[in-house]
């Protein structure tokens, strides 16, 4: 085992027992019997040290993703993306709260790289037309989501008790997201938003078609500024914002 290997084993094994999810490079140093030169020449500094232990110990975690070959549903793979993500929280949680603390200077790279994992799911979605929106915009809002209902089951257990709150979350934001058809298990197609050709059609097109040219190889038809271009025009398309419902007429008229 390498010293880098030894320290980061130590460390992340004081970071679970920690009461209060905080650690000094005193106490590593002295588990790992080594000097404060040797960690600091391997980490840099104790942010360093921090951001090393979160992607070791979430490394596990990301292993069982690497390896996972997709479903023939994406949806379901991205609800169980979400439970496993939320397990890992809490059977992880001063782990966890590292990770998502805004004293790191930048996000770990296992955080970049669950986002990257999340997004090429929502990809295959887009692709067989069950979102609503981009897959770039709707991995933001599920991670933010995602993240958001971990931590807070990790840091104030005895307020939130629902057992079912995750995927109470989880339903109402993939709702947000994702197509009818995707929701209630339809045969997926563009035209489950909207059979009709109304508004709600067109961005579920958008996506769908976007996801389709990132997926295809690069087609001598369009050169390739104009390819980022329409990328960048079918973007807009499925992610602007829903159009204001008229406000109902008024059953009095002037006279």
């Amino acid at each position: 085992m390498s010293t880098r290997t030894r320290i980061l084993e130590v460390a992340a094994e004081l970071l679970a027992k920690s009461p209060n999810g905080d650690i000094s490079t005193r106490a590593v140093c002295d588990a790992a019997q080594v000097g404060a030169p040797v960690l600091y020449r391997q980490f840099g500094d104790k942010v360093g040290l921090l951001s090393a232990v979160v992607d070791y110990g979430f490394d596990a975690y990301l292993a069982t993703k690497r390896l996972r070959e997709p479903g023939t549903d994406p949806i379901e793979d991205l609800r169980d993306g979400w439970d496993t993500h939320v397990a890992f929280a809490l059977a992880n949680p001063n782990l966890y709260r590292l990770m998502n603390s805004p004293s790191m200077r930048k996000p770990p790279a296992s955080a970049l790289e669950s986002h990257r994992i999340l997004t090429r799911d929502l990809e295959r979605a887009a692709a067989r037309g069950l979102l609503r929106i981009s897959p770039e915009l709707a991995a933001q809002m599920v991670m933010s989501a995602n993240v958001g209902v971990a931590l807070t089951l990790v840091s104030r257990p005895a307020t939130f008790t629902d057992p079912d709150m995750s995927r109470r979350v989880r339903d109402a934001v993939h709702a947000a997201v994702f197509t009818p058809g995707a929701m209630y298990d339809q045969a997926p197609a563009v035209a489950s938003a909207a059979s009709d050709g109304s508004a709600a059609e067109t961005p579920v097109a958008a996506a769908r078609l976007g996801a389709l040219l990132r997926r295809s190889p690069r087609s001598a038809v369009l050169t390739p500024a104009e390819t980022a271009l329409l990328s960048e025009w079918l973007e807009r398309v499925a992610n602007a914002p829903d159009a204001p419902v008229p406000a109902p007429a008024s059953p009095h008229r002037a006279l």
